[in-house]
């Protein structure tokens, strides 16, 4: 028996006779007195409260499987909503670090009589310089292809007529801050800089495939390669270009020493890096900043700014994982519910005296929807904070950057608590209308 039952039991007042009145004075009395004796008895907010916390933690074992549901359907939301945002910040990661950052810029062109393109417009030698005041751009560089007039491309000066013949790998020029731009990395040595391109150094970078090609993986010596019988001194090794991969095969030389050497007349490309979001304002502004009076002369190609692609996958993925933690969370609630129900039928007794105390039917039933609520919280506090840190340790462990919504696990938390009070609310109604004759005979 709980406390509350004990103290109603003790404070509940005795008949007793009235001397010096009859009967029916002492009857009146009486019914005027239940009443009072009636709402005195009937359950208060802490009674209330003391009854639910003793009806959750009577069984603490049943309590943590009862719990456990709860905690295992919280979490589950919380974790797929949690994956949910990680994985989509993940994807918008890779598609803005490759995609959403890169522009290129070239000359436009028409078709001629014959049906041969013909550029209508030129890249000036400065568009580096021209395009790095924009807002949002980064990093520039120019590139252009190479015509050496079939000139062989080794590393070694001695033409071997009895040797067989190889493809040798192209050669392309390039602005000093291309390798920036395209996103590449120094193996060994160096990219050359402004001074070597001003000068018009016969310098060369390689790149890994034509470096292995050409029997070249260290620049300490200073080896040298020949493009005809020119020899041009190679001083860095490039990799993981994610923009113009086929400078991975090339023969890489400064514009000015391309211009001096092969007479090349004009810039082919001009590639860009810059900021999330400013594709829009870069290729309306970028053909103006080189040349104001013909923009429409250069075609600009620049991210939208939003993928389609992008957010359809993202939205996929959300649906699926949603859907996976509703159904976790329906398997708590079911598991909530078909507990209160057994703790109904098994509490009978205890129903019937509270009831023949003066417990009202609403009062049970509230009785009830606070034991499922209080568990349901419980479940939902707990299966929170295990799907936040879940969330947050395999990110970790996967080299990602979790992402949860904090709206997230404060409304997984009170959302336990709704499903408790759904769960509770059959049981409580079952319980409500048990009448007192009926449990005080049947029940134990």
């Amino acid at each position: 028996m709980s406390f509350s039952l004990k103290r109603m039991l003790r404070r509940r007042p005795r008949a007793a006779a009235v001397p010096g009145t009859e009967p029916a004075a002492s009857a009146e009395l009486t019914a005027s007195i239940v009443p009072v004796i009636r709402r005195a008895d009937r359950f208060s907010v802490q009674d209330l409260l003391v009854e639910a916390s003793y009806g959750v933690g009577a069984r603490p074992s049943r309590l943590v499987m009862t719990t456990l549901g709860t905690v295992l359907g919280i979490a589950s939301l919380v974790v797929t909503i949690g994956f949910a945002q990680t994985a989509a910040g993940q994807i918008s990661n890779q598609f803005d670090a490759v995609s959403a950052t890169q522009v290129m810029i070239e000359p436009a062109s028409t078709r001629n009589s014959s049906g041969a393109e013909q550029a209508t417009g030129r890249l000036p030698w400065d568009a580096p310089e021209r395009v790095d005041r924009l807002a949002g751009v980064e990093r520039a560089g120019l590139v252009a292809d190479v015509d050496v007039a079939g000139q062989p491309v080794t590393s070694v000066p001695v033409n071997d007529p009895s040797a067989a013949q190889t493809l040798s790998p192209a050669v392309i020029a390039t602005s000093p801050g291309l390798l920036a731009a395209v996103r590449g990395n120094i193996v060994t040595g160096r990219f050359f800089d402004a001074g070597h391109d001003e000068r018009g150094d016969r310098v060369a970078v390689l790149g890994s495939r034509a470096a292995e090609t050409l029997g070249i993986n260290r620049v300490d010596s200073q080896p040298s390669i020949f493009i005809g019988e020119v020899s041009y001194t190679v001083i860095g090794i490039i990799d993981g270009v994610e923009r113009r991969a086929n400078l991975l095969d090339a023969v890489i030389v400064p514009l000015n020493t391309a211009r001096a050497e092969f007479g090349l007349t004009a810039p082919a490309e001009l590639h860009l890096q810059i900021q999330v979001g400013a594709g829009t304002l870069v290729s309306r502004q970028a053909p103006i900043a080189l040349d104001p009076s013909s923009p429409e002369n250069f075609t600009v190609q620049a991210p939208a700014a939003a993928s389609s692609l992008q957010d359809n996958i993202q939205a996929d993925i959300n649906i699926v994982f949603l859907t996976l933690g509703i159904l976790a969370l329906l398997a708590g609630g079911l598991g909530i519910a078909n507990v209160t129900l057994l703790s109904v039928m098994e509490r009978v007794g205890e129903i019937g005296l509270r009831r023949a105390l003066g417990a009202t039917k609403r009062d049970i039933a509230r009785q009830f929807i606070v034991e499922s609520a209080v568990i349901g919280l419980l479940g939902g506090l707990i299966g929170s904070a295990l799907g936040v840190f879940a969330v947050v340790v395999v990110s970790l462990l996967q080299g990602w950057t979790p992402i949860l919504d904090p709206f997230v696990a404060i409304g997984a938390a009170l959302l336990g608590t709704v499903v408790g009070l759904a769960a509770g609310a059959y049981p409580a109604v079952r319980a409500s209308n048990i009448e007192p004759i009926t449990a005080l005979r049947g029940g134990t």
